[in-house]
């Protein structure tokens, strides 16, 4: 296993694969913190917490998507969680442009959160891109439905993306490329 991978070759197949069980619970611990991180921002008006928690997320995308999603902390966090269980393995490429997506969100809410500190005409879109990630995040969470892999998938259908050599397997295979 290389330390700077996304996901790993386990089954033998011809691309790398990853446990959908810990990346779902990943999504859970994330879902879980950008709500404390809205309720705090957009229902109580503290805008203190929003730098902070979209930093985190911003860092933990940034350690799985280029080193490893295993060092991540809320994958670390969910792989210890769901040690017991049985791997459910599907490809890492589309997994990994989703968490590709979500970096680039969670650095933009960062970004602007920090704006939003001292401006409050940045609050439209901070909430935005807040609700966006939510959204997404929930939609991974409670239906196994990976919006980042959805757009991954219709890249390399419109010829975006070079399309892999060896289609790689989605969850519940609902996924074409």
């Amino acid at each position: 296993m290389a330390f700077f991978s996304f996901g790993e070759y386990i089954s033998g197949k011809g691309y790398k694969e990853v446990d959908e069980r810990v990346m779902r619970g990943s999504s859970g611990i994330m879902l879980l913190l950008g709500f404390i991180a809205f309720v705090n921002g957009f229902v109580i008006k503290n805008y203190v917490i929003l730098p902070y928690i979209s930093g985190f997320l911003a860092l933990n995308f940034f350690l799985a998507v280029f080193i490893n999603p295993k060092i991540a902390p809320t994958v670390f966090v969910a792989r210890i969680v769901t040690l017991k269980q049985s791997p459910l393995l599907i490809g890492a490429i589309q997994k990994r442009f989703a968490y590709s997506l979500g970096m680039i969100l969670s650095v933009a809410i960062f970004a602007l959160s920090i704006f939003l500190l001292t401006d409050v005409s940045y609050f439209e879109p901070v909430c935005m891109l807040c609700l966006i990630c939510l959204l997404f995040l929930f939609l991974e969470t409670a239906f196994g439905i990976c919006v980042g892999c959805k757009l991954y998938h219709l890249s390399v259908r419109v010829k975006l993306l070079k399309a892999p050599e060896e289609k790689p397997n989605c969850m519940g295979d609902s996924c074409e490329v």
